[in-house]
């Protein structure tokens, strides 16, 4: 089905940046530098300077990235991790493949961690909080460090939607041990594939992440220790250098079609919109998602698909409701409203302004 408002629009952006990534990554394969090359060192740098952290390791997925911090941290088996079931499922398998145990608590009505839950959630096996900050929001980091200094516990974000973001003026991704982004393409910076990036302040962490994503290799005469093949290869990172100069522009972008929604949606009384841009002085969001709460929301996703709109529905079943992740015994009861609930409108910058009022009107239509 052709839509007249699709949900992403890979081939667009490509479009209009063609002529850059085309140059960009013939230019790679003349130079036949295919792994770990000056373009992924370059777009470490360009990532540090962004996020305003020390090092960046560039990774083959935001997964490995939050992995491989648990992993640096000593966080293994009998140690206990406490996150969010509201979230795709990576961030919970990477605490479980690093051998530890995941602790679900709540989110509050922003999708992000209730921190308020997290220390009635905390035992003497509690190791770390891993908090989530969805949707390009990040969460309460005051209320969240102070908690984790309290308890002399670890914070390693799970920052993957949240390039970008900021609370109180401070990066996503800067405030814990490790900060963890992907790059998968629909994400505010994607490439033309997997991708991810380890952020930090910590140089000896840094450093062994970077033995992890090569095999534990130090050089081509001594490895150190067993690791993994988790590196970025060179040719995305080639294709991210040259996306990396819009993204100040897609952010601005992503913001201000998401005061176009609010103001656009904002009288309908059975859907509860996201916060708008600049509602609180504390967040930054850059609307990775634009997620809203709508009664009927199944007959809404079905409406809008028929009248040309595409929409997402993510995760209609919680994650501790899957059989298969063994978490059932966690009572979550506004992440399970959530499941019901949440719908997320097209969001890309290279949307148009009759994009997006054709979406706001055909919202408006059904709740008519």
């Amino acid at each position: 089905m052709k839509y007249k408002v699709p949900f992403v629009n890979y081939p667009l952006q490509y479009q209009i940046l063609k002529n850059e990534i085309d140059a960009a990554i013939q230019d790679v394969l003349r130079r036949g530098d295919l792994i770990l090359r000056e373009d992924v060192e370059k777009f470490e740098r360009s990532l540090a300077d962004f996020i305003g952290t020390k090092y960046v390791v560039a990774l083959n997925s935001g997964t490995d990235g939050l992995f491989f911090s648990l992993k640096v941290a000593g966080i293994g088996e009998g140690s206990e991790v406490i996150t969010v079931s509201h979230t795709f499922v990576a961030s919970i398998s990477a605490i479980v493949q690093a051998g530890a145990v995941p602790v679900l608590v709540d989110v509050k009505e922003d999708f992000l961690m209730d921190a308020e839950k997290i220390e009635e959630a905390i035992t003497l096996k509690t190791k770390a909080i891993m908090p989530v900050h969805i949707n390009g929001r990040v969460c309460d980091m005051d209320r969240l460090t102070n908690i984790a200094e309290k308890h002399n516990l670890i914070v390693i974000e799970d920052s993957a939607q949240a390039l970008g973001a900021k609370f109180k003026g401070k990066k996503a991704g800067s405030f814990g041990l490790t900060g963890s982004f992907s790059f998968y393409p629909a994400k505010i910076l994607g490439c033309f594939g997997d991708g991810g990036a380890v952020v930090t302040d910590d140089e000896k962490i840094a450093e062994k992440i970077r033995l992890f994503r090569d095999h534990g290799q130090k050089s081509k005469n001594e490895i150190v220790y067993y690791g993994w093949n988790s590196r970025l290869d060179n040719l995305q990172a080639a294709v991210l250098n040259v996306k990396f100069k819009y993204l100040p522009g897609w952010i601005k972008r992503r913001r201000e079609i998401a005061k176009i929604y609010n103001d656009g949606l904002s009288n309908i009384s059975e859907i509860k919109l996201p916060p708008a841009p600049d509602s609180d002085e504390k967040h930054f969001d850059i609307y990775q998602n634009y997620v809203l709460k709508a009664e009927k929301r199944d007959e809404l996703f079905k409406f809008l698909k028929e009248n040309g709109v595409e929409t997402l529905i993510k995760d209609p079943v919680p994650n501790h409701w899957q059989k298969g992740l063994n978490l059932s015994h966690f009572k979550l009861p506004y992440t399970e409203q959530l499941a019901k609930e949440v719908i997320s409108l097209p969001m890309y910058p290279e949307l148009t302004d009759e994009q997006v009022e054709y979406t706001i009107n055909s919202v408006k239509d059904f709740y008519k």
